[in-house]
């Protein structure tokens, strides 16, 4: 009977378990986190860290910076304007006498209007040249360009070209005696007059845009034009036949000739205090020019003459009646 009790209680024992292990599936068995790659590495992509308050001192650096690489290039540009004014048009000619004369103190100096009508050219100042017969000097520019220096600041230079052999005294120093010079840059504009043997005036303004401009009449007008003032379509007009009438007629044409335009002159005299209206003009400058170098100014009439006083109470003018002495 021992061994019968026995051999249940054996077989019980061996039932039981040794260890126990998880189930992986059925009822209660837990989630398996699988593997989804073979192994890790760091990684080599990095997020850019979320960005800073920038340091007041340094953004005023950076403008200080910027600033300072603006005012270089605009130096640079200047440079680059006076290399290209270091030749006049001219400048491949022998100079055998060369006087310039100092500044011309301007009532009123506007840059602006100058940029305005020429261009601007960063650096470079702005150079009329014109060639002239030291035999037949060109009155009317001479007085423009002192018209000229009452507004602008110019820098004003006389030369002599070797295809001419001798120029009177007062010609070479028609802008006056030199006085002390100042730097290129503080000019609003050049004025370079050049005795030489030319058929007529001839002026070059910009030699790499333009071709030069021929003519006492033409060169008058362009000058003119830098006054800036505006003039209506009739009054412009105007002012074009009167300084063709003066060139070539009053001062190129016959006695005849002469004789007409004096009375047309009286006339119109009669009416306004200038030949264009009540202001002076480009007109009345070729027009008084004209009578002093034929020599009609004596017997001109009345409206005429007082005309021509008018004129000779501005400086302009009685400065280049020096010249006819």
């Amino acid at each position: 009977m021992g061994a019968g009790g026995a051999g249940p209680a054996r077989r019980a024992g061996a039932a039981m378990p040794m260890y126990k292990v998880r189930p992986f599936h059925g009822p209660g068995a837990a989630p398996e986190q699988l593997p989804t790659c073979m192994y890790r590495l760091p990684s080599l992509h990095r997020t850019a860290p979320p960005q800073e308050e920038v340091d007041p001192s340094l953004q005023a650096l950076e403008s200080r910076q910027e600033e300072i690489l603006k005012r270089l290039y605009e130096l640079k540009s200047a440079v680059d304007g006076l290399s290209k004014m270091i030749q006049t048009p001219d400048a491949d000619v022998d100079v055998t006498n060369i006087i310039q004369t100092g500044d011309c103190s301007p009532l009123t100096a506007n840059g602006a209007d100058l940029d305005l009508m020429l261009g601007k050219d960063y650096g470079a100042l702005k150079d009329i040249v014109i060639n002239a017969n030291p035999s037949l000097p060109p009155l009317s520019l001479l007085v423009l360009h002192s018209l000229l220096c009452e507004r602008y600041k110019i820098l004003s230079a006389v030369h002599t070209h070797s295809s001419v052999k001798s120029v009177p005294e007062n010609l070479l120093k028609c802008f006056g005696e030199q006085t002390k010079k100042q730097p290129r840059h503080e000019y609003q504009l050049g004025f370079t007059l050049i005795w030489k043997d030319v058929p007529k005036p001839q002026m070059k303004f910009s030699i790499q845009t333009m071709c030069p401009i021929e003519g006492e009449g033409n060169i008058a007008r362009f000058l003119f034009s830098l006054f800036g003032q505006k003039y209506s379509a009739v009054t412009s007009t105007l002012m074009d036949s009167w300084v063709d009438t003066a060139l070539f007629q009053l001062k190129e044409g016959s006695s005849k000739e002469r004789g007409a335009v004096l009375r047309a002159m009286n006339a119109a005299l009669g009416k306004t205090a200038w030949l264009v209206g009540n202001e002076l003009s480009v007109a009345d400058v070729v027009a008084w020019c004209a009578l002093q170098q034929t020599g009609s100014a004596n017997a001109a009439p009345a409206n005429v003459q007082k005309w021509m006083k008018s004129c000779e109470n501005l400086a302009p003018f009685s400065s280049v009646m020096k010249l006819l002495k």
